[in-house]
């Protein structure tokens, strides 16, 4: 059963686990050619792929350097909006 996002106890957890700005690394799994969209999230940042053993999903790691909880949020946000994305 999936556990609903909140979006407080998330921020909270970001500002008492690091200081601001910080180097921070994303990591989403998406559909296999889903990939282009999560480099719409980062235009400026480098992706790294990783295909899956089956194929169907690619694993992408994007490290951003961010300077508030709330620019973490928002990237997982957008993220969100691309079908078939698990954020991890």
């Amino acid at each position: 059963m999936q556990q609903k996002f909140n979006k407080e106890t998330f921020k909270e957890k970001l500002e008492a686990n690091g200081q601001f700005p910080m180097l921070y690394m994303f990591k989403f799994i998406v559909p296999k050619g889903r990939e282009h969209e999560v480099g719409t999230i980062f235009p400026k940042n480098e992706i790294t792929l990783k295909p899956s053993s089956g194929g169907k999903y690619i694993s992408t790691t994007i490290q951003v350097m961010v300077e508030s909880a709330d620019e973490v949020i928002n990237y997982y946000e957008q993220a969100s909006s691309i079908e078939g994305v698990i954020s991890l």
